[in-house]
């Protein structure tokens, strides 16, 4: 018997539920996948206590994870069953044994990346993507700032803003977590819980500021974020752990303000 999580209701952890499920057989452009690992994210959170809504209750939660491909259905030529597989897309309900795909939605992994780094690496990959190449472009001789850079995120950001060229300050919370992100290529980590973060970027920048900001945090950080923008800097927040943003007021006329 096959089982997934599901919840009935939104609400705390104590929602989920440990339940049998019938997985069916692929239809058409689709394929059965057995799963091995399972990616957790923060989005996985708004949807269980209902501030994204699922598509349907009961529902399943979960948008990534990695796995082999069982059998395949009619119209299916890219993929074959034994086929190692990842995927970070909707609809929700990765946190299962197995589960039906649209063939088109997954990527077949190379012999040297294992499943559960696929599964973990996913989602932060392409959201590293669309941070660095798409909303703000990170040129050679750039200085950005990522918070929470030894998060999942985090890591894979700064070693990419790093192999563009870029001078990477990131903030976090423990030394431990600095040592973690230096090793990650942030040339300069901040311990945000004992030094002010927006006087530390002053000084690493000689009063200049940075080109860009990626705050994942939110509230907490928000405004000083902007204080550590260069004029004309981008401040690009995404995630937003900490939820609630504050108004950017009269900063918003000094710098570019993106929202993911």
């Amino acid at each position: 018997m096959t089982h997934a999580i599901r919840i009935h209701e939104t609400g705390g952890p104590e929602v989920m539920r440990w339940e049998s499920i019938e997985v069916g057989e692929p239809g058409p452009g689709e394929v059965r996948l057995r799963q091995t690992a399972v990616g957790l994210n923060f989005i996985d959170v708004y949807f269980r206590t209902g501030l994204y809504p699922l598509p349907s209750l009961p529902g399943g939660l979960g948008m990534e994870a990695a796995g082999v491909v069982e059998d395949v259905g009619e119209g299916v030529t890219t993929l074959k069953e034994g086929d190692r597989v990842a995927y970070a897309t909707p609809p929700p309900g990765a946190y299962a044994e197995a589960r039906i795909m649209p063939a088109a939605r997954l990527v077949k992994l190379p012999d040297n990346i294992e499943e559960r780094t696929a599964a973990a690496m996913m989602l932060r990959g392409m959201t590293a993507h669309y941070l660095l190449r798409r909303i703000h472009r990170v040129e050679p001789g750039d200085t950005v700032l990522i918070h929470a850079a030894a998060g999942g995120v985090g890591l894979i950001a700064c070693q990419w803003a790093r192999r563009l060229g870029a001078t990477v300050i990131g903030t976090v919370g423990t030394d431990a977590k600095a040592e973690i992100a230096r090793a990650h290529g942030c040339d300069h980590p901040i311990v945000y819980t004992r030094e002010d973060f927006v006087a530390r970027v002053r000084e690493i920048t000689g009063g200049k500021g940075v080109d860009a900001v990626y705050d994942s945090v939110g509230k907490e950080t928000f405004m000083g974020s902007l204080d550590c923008l260069r004029p004309l800097g981008m401040m690009v927040t995404f995630g937003v752990a900490r939820r609630a943003l504050c108004d950017a007021g009269p900063h918003s006329a000094r710098h570019s303000v993106t929202g993911i």
